[in-house]
C-alpha cells in the first residue's frame, strides 16, 4: 500500500506532462477558397508564414494567473507550433501589449522582454511586427515620437510604424492602420506617402515607366481626401498587405474553416467562461472596428494587394472583397482575449500560385482548467481511499 501511494503522485505528474504536450500542439485545417480544397503539401521553394495577433502581454502588470499559467502556455504554444509546423517566418499583426498606449517607456521594457521570451525559437527566423491600437492608442493619443520609439523596437518598421520587405521573392507591405483612422495627423500623412511610394514603385516594376516619379509632386493636395487616380495594375498584382484593422466590407458573410456564417453577433463575441473577469479590458476601438470606406478604396486603388492579412477582431475570418481580393482576419493567440485562441499559417506557392491558408486552433483554457481540477480531485480521492484502507 505504501508503495502504491508513493507511485500515484508520480503517475499523475507524468499524465499531466503528457497532456500538456498534447494540449500545446496546434490543430490546423486548410481553409477552402472559392469552393476549392487546396492541397496542403509542402514544397522546399514555398514560403510558410505563421501569423499571430493580439498577444495582449501585460509585462510587469501581469498577475499570478498570467505569470504562472497563461504566459506559460502561450510560450509552449509558440515552441510546439515552431516544432510541428516548421514555418519560415513569423508575422505579428498588432496588439502585442494589452495596455501599450497607456505605458511609459520604462513600463514598455518588461513587455518587450516578455515578447522576446515568448517567441523563443522564432527569434532565429525572420519576424516582423505591425502596430495595433492597443500599442499606440487612438487618434487623440497618437504621438509621432512615441510611435517612433515603439516602432524602432521591432524589426522592419519606419518612423511612422510602416514597413516593406521581401522574402523569397514575395513582397510584403505593412501599414500603420491606426493612423489611417485619423484626420489631419502627421502620422496619417506619412502613411499615405508610404502607400503612394509603394504604388509608384509597383507601377514602375510592372510598366517599366520612368516618368512616374514626377507624379509624386501632384499628390500633396490629395492626401487628406484619400483621392487616387486609376492605375494600370490589375487586382491582385500588388504586394501582400499587412494591417491591424480589417478593411471595410459591405457584407457580413465570413468563411470559418469552410463554413460560411453571417453572424457578427456570435462570430466576434468573446467566449464567456467563469473566469471571463480575468480577460483584459477592451482596447481603444471596438472589436468590429474597420478602416473607413474611403481609406479601404484608397488602398485597393493604390496597391492592388495580392492578399490582405488583418487582425483586431480576435476571431478568424476569410472573406473576399468585391474586386476579388481575399482578406484573412487572424484570430487572437491568447487566453487574455478568448477561451479558444488560434493563429493562421499562410503558404505562398512558387510562381505566384494561390496562397494556401490554414487556420490553427489551440487548446481552450476552460478545457485545460477542467483537466487540472479533475486530476486534483482524483489525487485527493485516491489519497483519501488509501488513508481509509490503512485504518481498516
Amino acid at each position: 500500500m505504501l508503495q502504491w501511494k508513493a507511485v500515484l503522485p508520480l503517475l499523475i505528474f507524468y499524465l499531466l506532462v503528457f497532456y500538456e504536450e498534447r494540449a500545446a500542439t496546434p490543430s490546423c485545417v486548410v481553409v477552402p477558397h472559392g469552393g476549392v480544397h487546396e492541397a496542403a503539401g509542402d514544397d522546399p521553394e514555398d514560403l510558410k508564414v505563421m501569423m499571430v495577433a493580439n498577444l495582449l502581454l501585460l509585462g510587469s502588470k501581469a498577475g499570478y494567473l498570467n505569470l504562472f499559467f497563461r504566459d506559460y502556455y502561450l510560450s509552449k504554444f509558440f515552441k510546439k507550433s515552431f516544432a510541428s509546423l516548421k514555418p519560415d517566418m513569423l508575422l505579428v499583426l498588432g496588439d502585442i501589449s494589452a495596455e501599450g498606449s497607456d505605458l511609459t517607456r520604462s513600463e514598455w521594457i518588461p513587455v518587450l522582454h516578455q515578447f522576446h521570451r515568448m517567441l523563443g525559437p522564432f527569434l532565429s527566423l525572420p519576424f516582423y511586427v505591425i502596430l495595433g491600437d492597443r500599442d499606440v492608442g487612438e487618434c487623440n493619443q497618437l504621438n509621432a515620437k512615441s510611435v517612433y520609439w515603439i516602432a524602432k523596437s521591432f524589426p522592419g518598421l519606419d518612423s511612422a510604424g510602416c514597413g516593406d520587405f521581401e522574402v523569397s521573392n514575395i513582397s510584403f507591405v505593412s501599414l500603420n492602420a491606426v493612423a489611417l483612422l485619423c484626420g489631419n495627423n502627421d502620422l496619417r500623412f506619412s502613411v499615405e506617402k508610404v502607400i503612394e511610394r509603394e504604388s509608384i514603385d509597383l507601377q514602375m516594376d510592372i510598366e517599366g515607366a520612368t516618368d512616374e516619379l514626377n507624379e509624386l509632386k501632384k499628390f500633396g493636395a490629395t492626401f487628406g481626401n484619400f483621392e487616387w487616380r486609376e492605375n494600370a495594375m490589375s487586382s491582385g498584382s500588388g504586394p501582400v498587405l499587412l494591417l491591424h484593422f480589417p478593411l471595410y466590407h459591405t457584407t457580413s458573410n465570413c468563411n470559418r474553416d469552410g463554413i460560411s456564417t453571417r453572424s457578427y453577433n456570435s462570430l466576434f463575441e468573446r467566449t464567456e467562461t467563469p473566469w471571463s473577469s480575468q480577460l483584459v479590458r477592451t482596447g481603444p476601438y471596438e472589436l468590429l472596428h474597420t478602416l473607413p470606406p474611403n481609406a479601404t478604396e484608397y488602398i485597393f486603388q493604390a496597391l492592388r494587394p495580392r492578399i490582405v492579412f488583418s487582425a483586431h477582431s480576435q476571431q478568424f475570418c476569410d472573406r473576399t472583397h468585391p474586386d476579388g481580393t481575399r482578406e484573412i482576419i487572424v484570430p487572437a493567440m491568447t487566453w487574455n482575449a478568448r477561451d479558444d485562441p488560434g493563429f493562421v499559417v499562410a503558404t505562398f506557392r512558387k510562381n505566384r500560385g494561390p496562397v494556401t491558408i490554414s487556420h490553427c486552433s489551440l487548446a481552450r483554457e476552460s478545457h485545460i482548467l477542467i483537466v487540472y481540477i479533475s486530476l486534483l480531485i482524483l489525487l485527493m480521492s485516491m489519497m483519501l481511499v488509501a488513508k481509509q484502507t490503512q485504518h481498516i
